[in-house]
Order: C-alpha cells, then structure tokens, then sequence
C-alpha cells in the first residue's frame, strides 16, 4: 500500500436500510485491513439489529448520545469519547437517545464489505 490521504466527502453520504446515514471516509480494495465510516442517527432512532460476518467494528461516539445494544453485553449509555468494540459476528444495534444527531466513526476490522451486513431484525 502506498501513502494516501482520503478527505471526508460530506456530499456522498447515503440513507441505508439500517437506518442510519453513512459517509464512507476509507474503504478501499488495496487497504483490506480496516474501513473507517461515519455513521449519523437521528434523534429517536434505533438502528437495526445486525451483524456482520468476519468483521470486528468499533464505534467511536464523536457527538451525541446513546443507547448500545451489544449480544453478551447489557444496554449501555455512550456519549462522545467512548469506544465500542463489537466483535465479528456480534449481533448490534444503537439508539439514539438524545435531542441532536447521534455522529460515530464505524471502523472495521478487516475492511467493511456489504456481504458482511446480515439484518437481524425481527430475529432477535
């Protein structure tokens, strides 16, 4: 891998089924070891339970708060600083408790690829 320098592009972010807004800032082919992407949940929303296959995730809240729902682990409140780490096939999902928009990195260990995603919702 070469050096790189990848900007934020605040105009590709995109509406997913989850039900969260995603910003892909890294994730790219010839860098299979991590994927880095900004999620933002509106106020009132619960993203849907999901997992993903072969990937370890890392939230890093970076504006509002929140209510994780990890499998293993009971619901637990985060607000800006606090990692959390999800191990590969873990099922997840994040409310969003607050009165403002809810903004985290997503980093992904290896890189997030869509065939990963399974939707759980309604199986949990």
């Amino acid at each position: 891998m070469n050096p790189d320098i990848r900007h934020t592009k605040p105009d590709q972010e995109f509406y997913t089924s989850e039900r969260c807004h995603i910003i892909e800032i890294s994730n790219c082919s010839n860098d299979n070891e991590a994927s880095i992407a900004r999620a933002r949940v509106e106020p009132g929303i619960t993203t849907e339970w999901h997992q993903l296959t072969d990937i370890t995730e890392r939230y890093l809240i970076i504006s509002g708060t929140g209510m994780v729902e990890i499998k293993g682990l009971n619901p637990t409140q985060v607000t800006v600083g606090d990692v959390v780490v999800i191990p590969a096939s873990t099922p997840q999902r994040i409310t969003n408790t607050g009165d403002d928009e809810l903004l985290f990195y997503a980093i992904c260990t290896p890189r997030f690829i869509p065939d990963a995603y399974i939707s759980l919702d309604g199986k949990q």
